[in-house]
């Protein structure tokens, strides 16, 4: 799953993501954002009608805390809105340093959109649902001075992302996205699982043997060196796996993402 949300590999001890939690992803992304950009004081936006914009907010508040940068303003919106300039001139009303944004595409481009309207210039702080190549299209001008977190950036030039980059757009005649670069290393993390048990034709015993060779793959794709890690459930029992992975802080400059550290 690409799915970054709290909660999910607590479900138990089949569930495994190959995508890296929120939780680990947002501390370095506000780290090389403040960094770079001189934030020392943020606003707020994010979607309050979506468990994962949500998610993504509750773990920004706590990076912020732990950073000890303070919030000017909080405001909230939902799926769907189109109009956001309230907020906006509310944010601007307080000059923060950057816009913490925890969106998905559909909102969280038109979003920069109308911020540069009203003449707001300081970066955006975005989670995983704003990085996308799709930006710069729905966001067209607009689009400079999002900082995001991943695994993944287009503009890593290792080996194995530069293959998966060129065999993706052989197929599809476009860029791939994070998502993309998930799904391909997903298929060759169950693929080393799969080499390591031998298949009866007895389903349970092979669906256990399956998920307990899991754990054990390392890999190094698209999304750079990977290996599972375990997650405990709300009881603080062991229950799936999430990715181990370091994040990779990248911010959007002439229709690029650009890498910093």
């Amino acid at each position: 799953t690409s799915n970054t949300a709290d909660g999910i590999t607590s479900i138990g001890d089949y569930v495994f993501r190959n995508s890296v939690t929120e939780a680990d992803v947002l501390p370095e992304t506000l780290r090389v954002a403040a960094k770079h950009a001189g934030v020392k004081k943020v606003a707020v936006m994010y979607g309050n009608d979506d468990v994962f914009t949500k998610s993504g907010y509750d773990n920004f508040k706590k990076a912020l805390d732990d950073a000890h940068i303070p919030v000017t303003t909080t405001e909230t919106f939902a799926k769907g809105d189109v109009d956001f300039k309230a907020q906006l001139t509310k944010i601007k009303a307080t000059n923060p340093d950057a816009i913490v944004l925890s969106a998905l595409l559909a909102e969280g481009a038109p979003i920069m959109v109308q911020a540069r309207q009203l003449g707001i210039k300081v970066p955006f702080i975005g989670g995983n649902g704003m990085n996308s190549v799709k930006i710069f299209d729905l966001a067209k001008g607009a689009s400079d001075d999002l900082y995001v977190g991943s695994p993944w950036s287009a503009s890593n030039d290792s080996p194995e992302n530069v293959k998966f980059i060129k065999a993706f757009q052989a197929k599809f005649n476009t860029l791939p996205d994070q998502f993309a670069a998930q799904s391909y290393d997903a298929m060759h993390i169950m693929v080393q699982a799969l080499k390591t048990i031998k298949l009866n034709g007895d389903l349970a015993a092979e669906r256990t043997a399956l998920r307990d060779a899991l754990p054990g793959v390392k890999w190094t794709g698209a999304t750079g060196a990977f290996q599972f890690r375990r997650a405990n459930d709300k009881a603080g029992k062991p229950a799936g796996y999430d990715a181990q992975q370091t994040a990779i802080v990248s911010v959007t400059k002439g229709d690029k993402f650009v890498i910093e550290k």
